[in-house]
């Protein structure tokens, strides 16, 4: 079922260049859905395996945006991937160079890890008790 209306996209992630990016993404079993040479800029995104909002990676460009990558969620798990299968997407996630920071934990809403990806960002990898519908 589709409903009208705005709905989220993607979110931009500051990285420092755009193949690293693609390469830890799609190792991680993102999609690459779009890589558009624009001249002095690309437009890349990536989508998560089982879809929904994209990443736009956008290259950094001057010191305030260096500065920034790894940093946007201020020190903040900011990400969130949610799964159905924790210990499948741990393993690839881990193969494709990602850092846990925790062994997997259970609680009231599911099974629940902190990672890191090459660039500093934090994400939550989740496999919710109540699978999606």
């Amino acid at each position: 079922m589709t409903t009208a209306g705005p709905r989220l996209s993607a979110v931009a992630l500051i990285v420092p260049d755009y193949d690293p990016a693609i390469r830890f993404f799609t190792a991680a079993g993102f999609s690459l859905t779009e890589d558009i040479d624009q001249g002095h800029k690309r437009w890349v995104t990536v989508e998560p395996p089982g879809g929904g909002c994209r990443l736009l990676l956008a290259r950094a460009e001057g010191a305030a945006q260096q500065a920034a990558i790894g940093a946007q969620g201020a020190g903040r798990v900011w990400l969130f991937l949610r799964t159905d299968d924790f210990a499948r997407d741990h393993a690839r996630l881990t193969a494709a160079g990602a850092v846990f920071e925790e062994a997997p934990r259970s609680e009231p809403y599911g099974t629940v890890a902190v990672w890191r990806d090459p660039f500093g960002n934090r994400w939550d990898l989740i496999q919710p008790v109540v699978p999606d519908i």
